[in-house]
């Protein structure tokens, strides 16, 4: 299959790009193991100077790449350059929390005997990769991934080939600038074992079975992570799956309901919806429900929808047709089955790929609204009576990903936190991912994580070392 670009603002096709053909993907796939073996042996550093490097093309690149995001996705040209900056950001942070989590970990030692965890590369990993933030969610595993010494093949999404290529660039641009350093500091050093690879989605099952490749990840629908799961797990390959959200938003008696509704505007419509974690499900207590519901509505009718282009543009075009396609029936099946549109909620667009702000109230605990993930800035309401309502409303999901709690209330957000069947749980603020923090989710969220000291650590063999000393030889 040929990988298609087409501008979601027009539905004018931008390009098509060749994918690689049996020898070519046997190339690509020979260069990076080889390559592997020799980064592997790189200290922390050494490898650090190449993460920095590629933050400095990420800037260098930034309006380019952020153009062609615009271009390939309808990404807003604010969000887009916001991605970029992100990623740039993550080279700078991730040294420091890889010198953290990579560090070998001294369990016990006594005189004569010393018991040691180390966190040594596990090889080549395979990352499957979608379109809805194509440089994040490839960087945010392939830079803690590298730092550990393993190699990277990043498979990304059809729509998105030429934001997968300007990123190749930036790899190609930073191995350069190393080899050009270490040269002239008559030094050494490896090109770092990270490829894009055009690979077509059939071909996906062979490479994953490929002895070279040591693990897979997959940032992407639960369709797809259920049989990336079935085809790594019959070659007993690792698996890291960042799977699909419907996150819960609980605004509970006592939220600062200002503050929680205009958040929740921001946490619905980040990407123009899509997003994982975009809040999806706003479920909030009678005492504060009108009040909430207002506020909200007003915000959602004040986004200003457009041209992706147009830097006061805060709502762009869902990404492709069919994604569009499907959010509408999503709302038109919620509706037929008792649903109501306060805001938007009638129809797409006949010019782009647009759908309209949407909130949905009195929505049936069957109705897709509920219990599907909607990947477009489309909001569900439900009204709860008790904060201990709103728990349950909100674990009755299939999804697990991540949570916002809005409350003054310390000890009643500690019992959120505790009962809620989630990943991550963010109060009084929207959840986001950040360097810092580990990501990911449970149940049909996926499985492992992502950032953090845990996502460093996730493609890593946790090394387990006794070490008796050798006694001095009798005299």
């Amino acid at each position: 299959m040929t990988f298609v670009s087409i501008d979601p603002t027009s539905g004018v096709e931008l390009g098509r790009f060749a994918p690689l053909d049996l020898a070519a993907r046997e190339a690509l796939l020979q260069r990076v193991h080889q390559d592997q073996g020799t980064w592997r042996t790189r200290t922390l550093a050494e490898r650090a100077r190449w993460v920095t490097a590629l933050g400095a093309a990420l800037r260098r690149h930034r309006e380019a790449m952020a153009l062609e995001l615009t271009s390939e996705m309808g990404k807003p040209i604010v969000a887009a350059r916001a991605e970029i900056d992100k990623c740039a950001m993550l080279c700078d942070q991730a040294p420091a929390l890889a010198a953290r989590a990579l560090a070998p970990e001294h369990v016990s030692s006594d005189a004569d005997t010393s018991v040691v965890i180390r966190y040594d590369a596990m090889g080549t990993i395979l990352a499957i990769m979608p379109w809805n933030f194509p440089h994040w969610q490839a960087l945010r595993f392939a830079v803690p991934a590298l730092l550990a010494g393993n190699g990277i093949v990043i498979k990304p999404a059809h729509s998105v080939a030429g934001s997968a290529l300007l990123l190749q660039r930036c790899i190609d641009e930073a191995s350069a600038a190393v080899r050009s350093a270490s040269a002239s500091s008559d030094g050494d050093a490896a090109s770092a074992p990270c490829q894009v690879a055009l690979i077509e989605q059939d071909q996906l099952d062979a490479v994953i079975a490929d002895a070279r490749i040591c693990g897979v990840t997959l940032t992407g629908s639960e369709r797809a992570g259920r049989h990336v799961a079935q085809t790594a797990g019959a070659h007993l390959k690792k698996v890291v799956l960042e799977l699909g959200g419907s996150d819960p938003f609980l605004v509970l008696p006592d939220a600062d309901v200002p503050a929680a509704a205009a958040a929740a505007v921001a946490a619905r419509t980040v990407n123009s919806g899509q997003s994982c974690i975009a809040a999806k499900r706003f479920i909030v207590c009678d005492a504060v429900y009108d009040e909430f519901l207002a506020h909200f509505t007003d915000g959602m009718r004040r986004l200003v929808v457009g041209d992706p282009r147009d830097e006061r543009t805060q709502i762009g075009p869902i990404a492709t047709a069919n994604v569009r396609d499907g959010l509408a029936k999503q709302v038109a099946d919620s509706v037929a089955a008792g649903a109501r549109a306060l805001v938007g909620g009638d129809g797409a667009s006949s010019l782009g790929y647009f759908y309209p702000p949407t909130v949905l109230v009195d929505v049936p605990t069957d109705a897709p609204a509920a219990c599907e993930e909607l990947f477009g800035p489309v909001a569900a309401v439900f009204r709860v009576a008790t904060p201990e309502e709103a728990i349950i409303t909100a674990n009755a999901s299939p999804y697990g990903l991540g949570a916002s709690v809005w409350t003054r209330d310390v000890a009643l957000a500690d019992r959120c936190i505790a009962a809620l069947d989630v990943g991550m749980v963010f109060v009084n603020d929207m959840v986001v991912s950040d360097p810092l923090i580990p990501f990911g989710g449970i149940k049909l969220s996926g499985v492992g994580r992502e950032l953090g000291i845990s996502g460093c650590r996730e493609f890593t063999n946790q090394k387990s070392v006794k070490l008796r000393l050798p006694q001095p030889a009798p005299q």
